[in-house]
């Protein structure tokens, strides 16, 4: 297997999952043994601060297990049941770890007060417990820094918890060698208030973590009630505002299940634009949100606005396009100071007139409600074929059409030349397509006026060609 092969396999979502359980299984196994090693040093030798750490340990052992189980079902697949899939599965393993330290704490705080208050419990002293600790903090050390490793690659909230968890173990096993450290002191020197070192670094410790706890379990509810900080969904609205296009994001969701975002955004549009522009602009919009949540499952909804650059043409297209109909050779002319719109409407060529009559009387009062600078609107219905038409091969009239498609194209000097001409015949009637070279730097304006003026007089020669199609094209390409 080559390198990137195995790069591949270990960056991959498999080869995190693997990971992810490999290095939750180590914790599982170190936990249960520092558990027994501690509750035995307890045992032995009284010691409230080694029995309290024993304690905490057979909660990570509990942790560590849920956590081991955790990951395994979080990176399931989405399935019918579970849609967003199961990455929650580790964000509830964490909240009921965190759960876990809190009891512990709360149980060796209460007996580091009874010890102090009412009942003194000698130490026995000895190098056993001092060992077993001091192999807790290395064991410790170890898998906190291989848990975090992994958490930071995979994302994984239930390692990075369990990772948090066992730094703060080496806190509290400090803190209980220097409890019976000073209570060793205390019973060496007749020191008797030393005697309550152990129970009162046992009781400080756990204050403390049992600070981080709560931090750590408002971070966990908060991924379990949906709560995203406000930079983060800010960071993503503002990567997608840049995206050239989009007018306004109007809606921006996220929530996360373990390692995963889930980004659903609802972005206004110009109307104007195609299904295929949109698509490319989703596809640019998913790209943007993927740089400020890289790992994010992205839906994107998109609603159609109208933009303060639409013209006249803009928005009669927009009705059209709302109709779901073509119009072509529209134009907008001012007679007498009112402004009136013409347009060829094409139809299903099997509709009757009365309904096709219908629709378009209900279209043109739609566009002038939707343009009310306009006071007319005049449409040319034509019928729209839904068969393909066959053509009937006529060689010799063939070759006079275009003989006289070149005649007429030598009366304008822009024209360089025509060709490809195709002439297509139906049974009713004669069509004809054809290329047309022009100068590069020529305006559409003048192009426009060129192709009527070629099409009005071919049709003068030939006025038997029902249609003609004209595809200019520059010179420069031409050549090519």
């Amino acid at each position: 297997m080559t390198t990137a092969a195995q790069n591949s396999l270990l960056t991959g979502p498999a080869g995190f999952s693997a990971q992810k359980r490999r290095v939750a299984l180590n914790s599982m196994v170190a936990a249960a043994a520092m558990t027994v090693l501690k509750l035995a040093a307890g045992l032995l030798s009284g010691s409230l601060g080694v029995l309290s750490d024993a304690a905490h340990s057979a909660l990570d052992l509990v942790g560590v297990t849920l956590t081991f189980f955790s990951v395994q079902v979080s990176d399931k697949p989405a399935d019918e049941d579970h849609t967003y899939g199961h990455g929650k599965f580790e964000n509830l393993s964490a909240f009921g770890e965190a759960g876990l330290m809190a009891i512990s704490c709360a149980w060796i705080i209460y007996e580091a007060m009874r010890r102090i208050l009412v009942r003194t419990v000698e130490i026995h002293h000895s190098m056993w417990p001092v060992l077993v600790l001091l192999t807790s903090i290395a064991v410790d050390y170890w898998r906190s820094r291989q848990l975090q490793a992994v958490a930071e690659r995979t994302g994984s909230p239930a390692l990075a918890t369990d990772a948090f968890h066992f730094a703060s173990d080496i806190w509290s096993t400090l803190a209980v060698l220097a409890g019976l450290a000073a209570s060793w002191i205390g019973m060496r020197l007749g020191i008797g208030w030393l005697r309550f070192a152990d129970p009162f670094a046992a009781a400080v410790v756990s204050l403390l973590i049992l600070r981080m706890t709560l931090h750590l379990g408002r971070e966990t509810v908060a991924v379990l009630t949906d709560e995203v900080p406000a930079e983060t969904r800010q960071r993503l609205v503002d990567e997608v505002g840049k995206v050239e296009g989009v007018l306004e994001v109007e809606q921006a969701r996220v929530r996360r299940a373990g390692s995963v975002y889930f980004a659903d955004l609802t972005l206004a549009l110009p109307r104007r634009y195609t299904f295929e522009h949109t698509e490319e602009l989703v596809r640019a919009a998913t790209e943007a949100v993927h740089r400020a949540l890289p790992t994010a499952d992205v839906v994107i909804h998109t609603v159609p606005r109208e933009t303060r650059a639409e013209s006249i043409f803009d928005r009669v297209r927009a009705v059209a396009a709302r109709n779901n109909v073509n119009v072509h050779e529209l134009s907008v002319q001012s007679h007498h100071g009112r402004l009136r719109v013409e347009q060829h409407l094409e139809l299903d060529e099997k509709m009757p007139l009365l309904k096709a009559h219908g629709f378009v009387t209900a279209m043109e009062a739609e566009i002038l409600r939707e343009t009310p600078e306009i006071d007319l609107v005049l449409t040319h219905i034509e019928s729209e074929p839904a068969t393909i038409e066959q053509p009937e091969v006529m060689v010799e009239e063939d070759r006079k059409i275009e003989s006289a498609l070149r005649s007429a194209a030598r009366l304008f000097p822009e024209i360089v030349d025509v060709h490809e001409i195709v002439v297509g015949r139906t049974v009713d009637h004669i069509h004809l397509s054809c290329h047309c070279t022009l100068p590069d730097d020529l305006t559409m304006q003048r192009v426009h006026e060129v192709m009527t003026g070629l099409e009005d007089r071919f049709k003068l020669e030939c006025p038997e060609v029902y249609r003609v199609t004209i595809h200019p094209e520059p010179a420069t390409d031409n050549l090519r």
